[in-house]
């Protein structure tokens, strides 16, 4: 039984303009793109802006050696288009170098048989090519109307000014205190004398603060050399080598052979609207399964609300079970949420929803020591067994969970998505459900009680959800109930816009100690 107060109730309203709104898991970052969208830049402008911010602001969810996908929303053209920036496994990758450990399970999010030394997990060994950088910048160049290298101005100040370590922040860094001590670059930029865990000032007057000098360096090649710097550059080559150094198979020249890439989108009819996702190795698939599932819509109408959310949690299973068994994801329920999401709306109606992961929190538990960056351990995501599904084999994409959403009812569009690992998908389809057939708004989408069925039972529900839908969930599966706190996260973490004719909204996870919606300020002058 949970010891949290049974009377405490959260409420971050949703904000509301007529200018453009960014929506993102740190409340600077959010600021940084609003600021970006009060000078006159597109809704691209501002994603590159809060993506690099996030990357130093949060730096355990992701960053510019991770990957991830985004919906872009283009108004004058009334298109939806997804651009993938996943993660490749490294062309020298051998996969005998990869042993299988008896009949263990991985230590991580992934219950795949376990590796020798968890080789496919932290260290170097883990390091899959990024692509991130390329990704944004590819969006940037289509569409950004913006100098790439005024975008990263507030990630590299950010930098300089080092990580505050508040209380938030210290947790995070604590409960991966003894992975980061192994990795000798790791245990000296956060940990203290390289073995405990970085603590948060008791009293409000003082701070204290992780210096990110060389971060900021590698940020500011990165915003003069554009975003082939990381794969052609000097900055690339010294990532590369300090991979190699700590022993990993990722080579200067797999990132020069990184492409992002333009997709057509998934486009998913629900109800009376439609979604837009990425096709391909992420959740949007799965999300289509979903969807397909449910069936006819005016038929769930007439469904009580818990028949519908009992009937919503049976298509997730069912999806899911397909995604195992043709596409080998088989990430642990009990895995911690990671990776982050924002969404971006500007006051022409562009949107953007981008997902941005090192993959576990922290990623691979390496720092490159020439660039300041954390790793990424990308490699987790593919099954180390020979013959399965998804199975570990060099210059493969990765298969991922994140799950970007452009949807569309009556007048209204929106752009959502969530940070959570295999949660994120139960959140969105909840979330653009909620929006689609239930006819709630972006806010109160947000605060309504959700559940999460992502790995199996038993569904994990909400405590806060009426007692008529708890048992509609009952009848029909194993349900535990449990409180929507702060940490750790019951649920995935999601951020969205939507805009009605002219008023635009964005909002994040109410629970989230850190995330905000913010709206660029008015400027008489604003360019047109």
């Amino acid at each position: 039984m949970s010891s949290f107060s049974r009377s405490q109730r959260v409420v971050k309203p949703a904000t509301l303009s007529r200018h453009g709104v960014v929506a993102a898991q740190h409340v600077h970052a959010a600021e940084a793109g609003a600021a970006v969208l009060a000078e006159g830049g597109d809704a691209v402008d501002a994603a590159v802006a809060v993506s690099f911010a996030m990357g130093v602001l949060e730096p355990w969810m992701s960053g510019p050696a991770g990957g991830g996908a985004m919906m872009v929303w283009r108004a004058d053209e009334q298109r939806a288009v997804p651009v993938w920036y996943g993660m490749r496994s490294p062309a020298g990758l051998d996969p005998a170098d990869y042993p299988l450990s008896g009949d263990g399970r991985s230590s991580d999010l992934f219950p795949w048989r376990a590796v020798v030394d968890d080789r496919n997990v932290e260290g170097a060994t883990a390091v899959a090519v990024p692509g991130l950088v390329d990704g944004i910048g590819l969006a940037h160049e289509r569409w950004g109307r913006m100098p790439w290298r005024e975008l990263l101005e507030p990630a590299i100040g950010f930098a300089r000014d080092g990580l505050d370590v508040d209380w938030y922040a210290a947790l995070i860094i604590a409960s991966a205190t003894r992975s980061l001590a192994r990795d000798p670059d790791a245990a000296a930029l956060f940990l203290e004398d390289g073995r405990w865990p970085t603590i948060a000032p008791w009293t409000a007057i003082s701070e204290q603060r992780i210096p990110f000098a060389r971060m900021a360096d590698t940020l500011d090649a990165l915003a003069r050399g554009g975003r082939r710097e990381l794969y052609e550059g000097a900055v690339g080559e010294a990532l590369a080598r300090d991979v190699r150094d700590k022993g990993g198979s990722l080579a200067h020249a797999d990132l020069a052979a990184y492409r992002a890439g333009f997709e057509d989108p998934l486009e998913i009819e629900a109800g009376a609207g439609r979604l837009f996702a990425v096709p391909g190795l992420t959740a949007g698939p799965t999300l289509a399964g979903t969807i397909r599932r449910l069936g006819d819509a005016g038929a769930r109408r007439a469904l009580a609300p818990g028949e519908r959310t009992a009937r919503l949690a049976a298509a997730l299973g069912e999806a899911y079970a397909e995604r195992l068994s043709t596409m080998g994801d088989n990430e642990s329920p009990q895995a911690p949420g990671c990776t982050t999401h924002f969404s971006i709306v500007d006051r022409h109606g562009n949107m953007v929803a981008m997902t941005q992961t090192l993959l576990s929190i922290f990623g691979a538990r390496v720092v490159s020591p020439s660039t300041g960056l954390l790793l990424n351990n990308g490699i987790m995501w593919f099954d180390p067994e020979p013959g399965r599904p998804n199975a570990l084999a060099p210059g493969r994409r990765c298969l991922m969970n994140v799950c970007p959403v452009i949807g569309e009812i009556g007048e209204t569009r929106f752009a959502i998505g969530a940070s959570g690992g295999r949660k994120i998908l139960p959140a969105v389809a909840q979330l653009a459900l909620f929006m689609v057939e239930e006819g709630l708004d972006l806010d109160a989408a947000f605060h309504a009680p959700r559940f999460d069925f992502s790995g199996g039972p038993p569904v994990v529900a909400d405590e806060a959800m009426p007692e008529a839908t708890l048992a509609s969930l009952r009848a029909r599966f194993p349900v535990q109930t449990t409180k929507r706190t702060p940490y750790p996260f019951a649920f995935a973490c999601p951020a969205g816009v939507s805009r009605t004719r002219d008023v635009n909204a964005g909002a994040t996870e109410p629970l989230s100690p850190w995330g905000d919606a913010v709206a660029e300020r008015d400027r008489e002058d604003h360019p047109t």
